[in-house]
């Protein structure tokens, strides 16, 4: 359908009195650059026209950090129009003509700002099937920020600074370097070509098919057209990078890019690559179609990588590994991370969202699918242990009421940017892991394969997906050329029946699904058993204090359980509000939500907890490391909605006194430590002290087991790096005194002593605890050229006692000379997170906030990383109107509508009510605990 609008400003193209028609009258009557009214008042573009082909011509110029370029695009017309609307931002254009079998023709440009829209106006109708082109000359300035087109810096080990640029496009930031139909919706294919000065290389999403000469000592490098795909993937580097190359068992070439000084720390990542692309090549049963996959180490980057087709780009943090420096957690990191890059070649890429309010296709799937493949391919990796870490996080969120449902309507770029967030990544692979052990991994696999080819080249929504992981066996759809396919479904024939899930066909997927993905927030499962009858009910689990806004959700709940009496794993699916369901025989215990695969809680009601603690102190191994920490996990988050009182929760983390298992272990911390930072933000230092004291002496056991080396598995690895890096900040005194013998001896080897790495944040900590210490570390930060160091080491001198220290360091972050900007967020939280330093933070956040906004971006992950890290630990009505009273002073234009900020509000809230709730309580068990083991000391 024509849009009304449209049309009328079609005939009459040049009416300078012409009203656009608009039911809500209040909205505003879009005027363009010039003055003249803009033809078209929405965000998102009308669909009358669509790009097929871009040809696009640029030159970056490295010395004055601008770009000209020209842009040709083919267009496939759908409806009679005048006008074509597409993207433009900060963009001057110089010439725009219209290529039309009636020959060449100019086009006037309008330009309208605010919607980041051009309109091209045509005194020739573009007729319905007919295919045009339209030309177009611009020119703009290299970014400033970590977006579009921008420009980037490193300085070399000779101190010498060199400059690049380099891409980031999405989700909204191709438009800034070409224009273009920036939506994901409007796939085509780009041929591009890109001037450089001979010291230069240029590498694109395609392989470089020639180079040619060009006149005042120029190159332009042409490369190959690429498949259909959104502009968001779109790519180009211009840098003097080298790179090192393998090939792929399926014959595609992978490349590993770097600045030349650090290009011998690129062996792990080349190696990792081909492993996974060939693994998801396999796994998808489709074939990568790019004859070439770069992997490329950018030196200012401002998220943890980009999945552009053909060239995904990193952090050098996130790609460059070094065998002797580089920790079991780097390697975890890294390999995890090109994991998620690779994922999205198929999932965001060949198969991409229809718009941004289904993202989560994309990266719930990414995310998801990094443990899935490092499963398979990294088994000594054991990344399971880590998985339930990712639910913990996204429960954080999921559990306020300014969370978002998976799925959820965005329009203006902010909006778009705050989809990137832990619902998105986390919850979406939590639920995707949810619904792959409820069909069964195989079933699953076929389903999501079947949609990957299904929907190749296209763009899909949440329906699509569900349909695809539906009536998996159906004749109509039976893939014969897929052994495992045919196989399943022979099996499933013969077992009909026989799941206690479903029976037959009668799964609906996408009435469950639609459950968990268009509601925000999670299920709170209580059960209460008498005798052989498990009474269950549901509600939304809500950080709040007004009960109504947990009213009126409904899940349909994959719920798994094990009892005392079988350590099988059975299944209920909850459809309703309340059910009932019955036991064989009577039990001790029971537990539910198995090995957390449910994105769900549990409540234990009765004297369910009771028992539960009673088989934790006496035999916690009859449940698993996995199930262990989600009821660490359950317990405390119960306490801050009343369920269970302090106390309970208290008694049931004793056990980890005997705990071994890194996720319970690390649960055990994450429930603890984050008592004792809010009491560090209020003057209670005798109650602070006792927490602390409490958390060294529960897990003093564990920490004197451990080796002051690199042993062991990565799991055990990451641990020990946790544990005596924790027990030096508390000043346990054994950690405290090998931690300064081998930072003393580090330092009278002027650096060059090797120390085992899992045990470098432990030392480094320590050292930097002195104005020597500190002084000598930064100038090895300066120096070095291992990016997992030099992490380690910022890490470490924001966890100093010195003020003018941490002051300096968030200066010079901000500067960007020898701390990257890009890190600035990273230190500004350190430092809020530090007892000594959390005030400087909050002033500086607060002096430089329009600064960090131009740089990081409204809406974006960054900024809600900031927002978070810096308010999250507040607990007094005070602090919080303080906060309010800055942001409420915030214009919509410089942030104040952004979601984190509502978060950062109910977050101390929640903590408020928790401090008035539970101080009392705290005080008198710990007294309580204190004199007990006095008493059992005598």
């Amino acid at each position: 359908m024509f849009p009304l609008l449209l049309l009328i400003f079609t005939l009459f193209p040049s009416s300078p009195g012409a009203q656009i028609p608009n039911q809500d009258q209040t909205k505003e009557i879009p005027i363009a650059t010039n003055g003249q009214l803009f033809p078209w008042d929405r965000m998102r573009l009308p669909k009358i026209i669509s790009p097929l082909h871009y040809d696009l011509s640029l030159h970056p110029n490295l010395t004055t950090l601008d770009f000209t370029g020209v842009v040709r695009i083919d267009l496939d017309v759908h409806e009679d129009t005048s006008v074509v609307i597409l993207h433009a931002k900060k963009m001057h254009i110089s010439g725009a003509l219209l290529l039309a079998p009636e020959g060449v023709r100019p086009l006037q440009v309008l330009e309208y700002p605010r919607f980041h829209q051009l309109a091209l106006m045509s005194d020739l109708v573009l007729t319905k099937g007919r295919k045009y082109e339209v030309q177009l000359e611009f020119a703009a300035n290299l970014s400033d920020s970590y977006h579009g087109f921008y420009k980037g810096s490193y300085r070399t080990s000779s101190g010498e600074v060199r400059v690049l640029a380099s891409t980031q496009f999405e989700a909204t930031f191709a438009r800034g370097a070409f224009p273009c139909f920036d939506e994901p919706a409007f796939k085509a294919n780009f041929t591009i070509r890109i001037i450089r000065e001979p010291r230069h290389i240029a590498i694109s999403n395609m392989p470089k098919v020639k180079t040619v000469e060009l006149p005042g000592d120029l190159l332009q490098d042409h490369f190959d057209t690429t498949v259909k795909m959104s502009t968001y993937l779109v790519a180009y580097i211009v840098s003097d990078f080298l790179s090192v190359s393998k090939t792929t068992q399926h014959g595609v070439k992978i490349s590993i890019y770097a600045v030349p000084d650090k290009i011998n720390q690129t062996a792990f990542a080349l190696d990792a690559a081909v492993k996974l692309l060939d693994f998801y090549d396999d796994y998808f049963d489709i074939p990568y179609p790019l004859p070439k996959q770069d992997l490329a180490a950018i030196p200012d980057f401002q998220s943890g990588a980009m999945e552009n087709w053909g060239l995904t780009t990193y952090r050098e943090t996130g790609l460059l590994f070094d065998p002797d420096k580089s920790s079991a957690s780097d390697k975890l990191g890294i390999t995890k991370v090109i994991a998620h890059e690779l994922a999205h070649q198929w999932f965001g890429n060949l198969v991409t969202m229809e718009w941004w309010n289904d993202l989560w296709l994309n990266e719930g799937f990414a995310k998801f699918m990094e443990f899935v493949s490092l499963d398979i391919t990294y088994p000594e990796l054991q990344v399971d242990d880590f998985f339930l870490g990712k639910c913990f996080e996204a429960m954080e969120v999921d559990s306020l009421s300014s969370s978002h449902p998976v799925s959820t309507p965005v329009e203006n770029p902010t909006q778009i940017q705050e989809m990137f967030d832990d619902v998105s990544y986390d919850k979406g692979a939590c639920i995707l892991n949810m619904l792959r052990d409820f069909l069964t991994p195989e079933a699953f696999e076929i389903g999501i394969i079947r949609y990957l080819k299904r929907f190749s080249y296209q763009n899909t929504v949440n329906s699509h997906l569900w349909e695809s992981l539906t009536n998996i066996c159906s004749t109509d759809d039976l893939d014969e050329g897929r052994m495992k396919h045919t196989e399943f479904c022979s099996k499933r024939k013969l077992n009909s029946g026989s799941s206690k899930w479903y029976s037959g066909d009668e799964l609906d997927v996408k009435a469950i699904m639609d459950t968990w993905t268009l509601q925000e927030g999670f299920p709170l499962v209580t059960v209460e058993v008498k005798g052989r009858e498990v009474r269950l009910s549901q509600e939304r689990f809500l950080r709040t204090d007004n009960p109504s806004l947990t009213e009126g959700f409904l899940w349909q709940i994959p719920l798994t359980y094990m009892t005392s009496a079988s350590s099988s794993v059975h299944r209920f699916l909850l459809k309703t509000k309340s059910d009932v369901l019955y036991l064989p025989e009577e039990v001790d215990w029971v537990k539910f939500n198995v090995n957390m695969s449910g994105y769900y809680m549990v409540h234990y009601g009765a004297e369910g907890w009771n028992s539960i603690i009673s088989l934790l102190h006496h035999n916690h191994t009859a449940l698993s490391g996995n199930d262990r920490a989600s009821l660490i996990h359950n317990v405390f988050q119960l306490v801050s909605v009343e369920k269970v009182r302090l106390d309970t929760a208290l008694e049931l983390s004793l056990y980890l006194s005997k705990e071994t298992a890194i996720m319970a272990v690390w649960q055990g911390f994450g429930e603890l430590v984050p008592l004792y930072k809010l009491m560090e933000k209020r003057d209670m230092a005798e109650l602070e002290n006792q927490m602390k004291s409490f958390i060294v002496d529960l897990f003093r056991g564990l920490i004197d087991q451990q080796e002051w080396s690199d042993s062991g598995s990565v799991s055990q690895r990451v641990l020990r790096s946790y544990l005596l890096l924790f027990a030096c900040v508390r000043n346990y005194s054994p950690c405290v005194t090998r931690a300064t013998q081998l930072f003393n001896q580090w330092r009278d080897s002027d650096g060059t002593m090797s120390l085992p790495v899992d045990i470098t944040m432990a030392v480094f900590v320590v050292g930097a605890r002195t104005r020597d210490g500190w002084d000598f570390m930064y100038e090895k930060y300066r120096t070095s050229l291992q990016m997992s160091v030099k992490s380690r080491m910022k890490s470490a001198m924001a966890v100093t006692t010195m003020k003018d220290k941490l002051q300096w360091m968030m200066e010079q972050s901000l500067n960007g000379e020898v701390m990257k900007t890009q890190d600035l967020p990273d230190v500004i939280v350190s430092v809020a997170r530090n007892p000594h330093g959390f005030k400087l933070a909050w002033d500086f956040f607060r002096a430089h906030w329009h600064t960090l906004i131009q740089k990081f971006d409204l809406g974006s992950s960054t900024l809600s990383y900031l927002v978070g890290g810096v308010t999250n630990q507040y607990s007094t009505r005070e602090k919080l109107h303080e906060i309010r009273s800055f942001f409420d002073s915030l214009t919509e234009e410089t942030g104040s509508k952004m979601r984190c900020i509502q978060q950062s509000y109910e977050t101390i809230e929640d903590n408020i009510r928790w401090m008035d709730r539970n101080l009392p309580l705290l005080q008198a068990w710990l007294n309580k605990h204190g004199s007990r083991e006095r008493h059992e000391e005598l």
